[in-house]
């Protein structure tokens, strides 16, 4: 029989999209973790969610023309992570490009700074890193914003090609232009060079 934690925990997963990840945490609004976990265990061997990793489960995908569930998105998986443990993460390396479109390079590894301790996790042919950083770098700017830094230094000082600033340039909405400018000024200075390059009216790419 139903309690009535996993109704209501059940409702609300009824309302996420699909392909959704949530952890325990996401339903203190609802009950505390133990009776959460207990709920979410219960859904899980009846089919209606699905377990990735320990505490984390999404709201599967199921595809009519495969007649088989999806795989469960890496990028939402990171996230649940993040909330799960109160962290705050951004796109690293490779990944930062593929978030900001300046690559389509796909890697099985799956990289973000935190401020959070290191961790990693294997979800089937992938790994999500978690990399310590300073809360400097994370704290007081947007997600772009820190993507955009990762992004430029995993490229390097001389690496950096006009067609990376051009998609650069493309990813960046002309409305937080002048909100990047200000959160990055106290970044690399190289790093703050193409930053403004990019985001300045008179030197716009075309």
């Amino acid at each position: 029989m139903r309690d009535k934690y996993q109704i209501e925990i059940e409702m609300k997963i009824n309302s996420f999209v699909d392909g959704y990840v949530f952890s325990a945490k996401d339903f203190t609004d609802i009950a505390d973790t133990d009776p959460t976990n207990k709920a979410l265990s219960r859904l899980n061997e009846s089919g209606k969610i699905r377990r990735i990793i320990q505490g984390i489960y999404d709201k599967p995908i199921y595809s009519k023309l495969l007649k088989e569930y999806s795989s469960p998105n890496i990028e939402m998986i990171a996230n649940a992570l993040a909330r799960k443990f109160s962290w705050t993460i951004a796109p690293a390396g490779e990944t930062a490009l593929n978030y900001l479109h300046m690559s389509t390079q796909i890697s099985n590894k799956w990289s973000y700074i935190s401020d959070g301790p290191y961790r990693t996790y294997d979800v089937g042919d992938y790994q999500i890193e978690f990399k310590h950083c300073a809360n400097k770098e994370v704290s007081g700017r947007s997600l772009l914003t820190v993507s955009i830094i990762q992004a430029l230094k995993y490229i390097g000082k001389n690496n950096v090609l006009e067609e990376d600033k051009k998609r650069l340039a493309l990813t960046i909405p002309v409305e937080e232009k002048n909100q990047i400018l200000e959160e990055a000024k106290t970044t690399t200075s190289w790093i703050y060079k193409i930053i403004k390059e990019v985001c300045l009216e008179k030197n716009s790419i075309t």
